[in-house]
């Protein structure tokens, strides 16, 4: 009996040594399993839809006070896709995000404030073709960590803004006969985000 008591206590002993969700505080976005999105109203009739891949950045979040929460996120501008290889490549041009000139697009959190529910508000800088305005996003999260078929740790989140693209300097249009133009000035920006611990 006395042995399996020093058994007992040794196996307390090594969970408690082990990490918890918890304990995790720094995260990075897992750019296999994240994404960005954006839809734009093309010759004023349908939208336009595209995404981003290879999404990078960190966030610190201890589970508990989402207030405190931080994040940082940066975009290649030229892994933009349309499903239109002539479309992404004027979309790179300098007529509009001139990616060759700024190859990225970067936002860094500035205020998070957690609302009802499982949704929340966030401000912050939105840094796009050089220019850096701030913005609101709104979304649905973090989720509860939990543990991948590996053993790795995982939560996500996704939220969304809208933007007027002419306020970052991306200016380019044409007017069609009808006095309407070829592209909208307002953008959509839908983001999912998945997060891994960042060590």
């Amino acid at each position: 009996m006395f042995k399996g008591m020093l058994l007992f206590i040794g196996f307390i002993g090594i969970a408690a040594c082990q990490p918890s969700f918890a304990a995790v505080n720094e995260w990075k976005i897992d750019p296999a399993h994240s994404d960005a999105r954006f839809s734009v109203k093309h010759m004023m009739v349908s939208n336009v839809s595209g995404d981003f891949g290879k999404i990078t950045g960190n966030a610190t979040y201890d589970g508990v006070h989402l207030n405190k929460a931080k994040v940082e996120a940066t975009i290649p501008v030229a892994d933009i896709n349309t499903r239109e290889p002539k479309r992404d490549e004027h979309l790179k041009s300098p007529e509009f995000f001139d990616a060759e000139k700024y190859p990225n697009m970067t936002f860094k959190s500035t205020k998070i404030e957690k609302l009802p529910g499982n949704e929340f508000k966030m401000a912050g800088d939105l840094t796009i073709h050089g220019i850096t305005k701030k913005v609101v996003l709104t979304g649905e999260g973090p989720t509860k960590p939990i543990k991948d078929p590996q053993g790795h740790m995982r939560m996500g989140a996704s939220a969304s803004t809208k933007i007027n693209r002419k306020d970052f300097g991306i200016n380019y249009n044409k007017t069609l006969d009808n006095g309407g133009v070829m592209v909208g000035d307002d953008v959509r920006i839908t983001l999912d985000i998945e997060l891994i611990p960042a060590s």
